[in-house]
């Protein structure tokens, strides 16, 4: 008589072991989010969905789960976007978005158990995004990227150079990076400036990063900036995660 029960029980030992990020949509616009599992890590929700302004969704993702989310903008109902599209396709089931595009990188029990994540602008920016843990445990002497928030707060569009800038008619609609619009090998880090002592932001024809980390200070500005950006959190599970999108 209690084997009824059973599949009840097992499912809250999976929860208790599992992470929930809500998602909450604070943009005056609907947007798609996207979520991009790394390999052998599942595209949970079938990789994307619709999300209307001023409402949520909680997403529950594997203990051990690593992956990327990301927020599309002006999507119809074929999939196209404007912004942050994944190959014309609501869910985008594995494929990645097309930068320029606000990245947060998450890895669940990562080295010593902890939780790792950080949002990134390595690839762009398109809209704002802060992650945000509900729960964990802090060090006794905790630091600033210790179970703190990550992200952007600041509207970087308004801000964009304009050799960085896509445009729809005369509104910056994002924010591409150095790399991506100057593809050289200083701004992208690779050949002779492959490595945290070559590529360094300050030694650039022009300091992109700086104008991104001013804006975003607690947001990765380029590639060897994530030692100063990626904030990690010793879980007490579960631990949640509170994802806003323009914050």
């Amino acid at each position: 008589m209690y084997l009824k029960f059973l599949p009840s029980f097992f499912l809250l030992i999976a929860l208790s072991s599992a992470h929930r990020i809500r998602i909450y949509n604070n943009c005056p616009v609907t947007v798609w989010p996207a979520i991009q599992g790394i390999p052998g890590h599942e595209h949970l929700e079938n990789g994307g969905f619709k999300l209307n302004s001023r409402t949520e969704r909680y997403v529950v993702m594997p203990n051990d789960w690593k992956g990327k989310i990301w927020a599309r903008t002006k999507c119809d109902s074929r999939g196209r976007c404007e912004t942050g599209g994944c190959g014309n396709r609501i869910q985008c089931n594995g494929a990645a978005g097309a930068p320029p595009l606000t990245l947060a990188d998450i890895t669940f029990s990562g080295g010593a158990g902890r939780d790792f994540y950080e949002i990134t602008l390595v690839n762009g920016y398109n809209i704002g995004m802060t992650l945000v843990p509900v729960g964990g445990i802090r060090p006794f002497a905790a630091g600033r990227f210790d179970c703190k928030a990550a992200g952007c707060k600041s509207d970087l569009n308004t801000r964009c150079p304009n050799e960085l800038a896509v445009k729809s008619g005369r509104t910056t609609i994002a924010c591409k990076s150095a790399c991506a619009a100057l593809n050289t090998d200083q701004y992208c880090c690779r050949g002779a400036f492959n490595s945290a002592r070559t590529c360094r932001s300050r030694n650039w024809p022009k300091n992109y990063a700086a104008i991104f980390k001013g804006a975003c200070p607690d947001a990765t500005s380029y590639a060897y900036d994530d030692q100063r950006s990626t904030f990690s959190c010793r879980p007490a599970p579960p631990t949640n995660y509170l994802m806003i999108l323009c914050p």
